[in-house]
């Protein structure tokens, strides 16, 4: 990835949630030191409950994680290639290396303790 691309991504990633997809989800996780990636879909109600507490934490968090989120019913080889069976599930991501994850409605808590184990 060139670095106009990367700091582009970084840069998108701090003020938003990035929406990932096959074709874009290795070069921007692979381009990016720390991300945590939402794998979700419109139809899962747990995932909509999430939604609003990823976004906040994103704003809260976005200077240091960069955010992603992958809709799994469009992006499926994604998802079973990092054996996403149950959704929400979110992976943090350090240089493109999938290190840790959380499944489910963990609630606020529970995704912010998996952001600050690697701050």
């Amino acid at each position: 990835m060139s670095e106009d691309k990367k700091t582009a991504s970084m840069h998108a990633a701090s003020n938003s949630l990035m929406e990932l997809g096959e074709k874009n989800f290795a070069e921007v996780v692979g381009g990016i030191k720390l991300m945590v990636v939402d794998f979700w879909a419109t139809w899962c109600g747990p995932c909509q409950f999430m939604l609003p507490i990823f976004d906040k934490l994103a704003k809260k968090y976005g200077n240091k994680v960069s955010f992603g989120r992958l809709n799994v019913d469009d992006n499926q080889g994604v998802a079973m290639r990092y054996d996403v069976y149950a959704i929400p599930t979110f992976i943090m991501f350090m240089n493109g290396k999938a290190v840790d994850r959380a499944v489910g409605a963990v609630g606020e808590k529970g995704l912010e303790g998996l952001l600050q184990k690697y701050q």
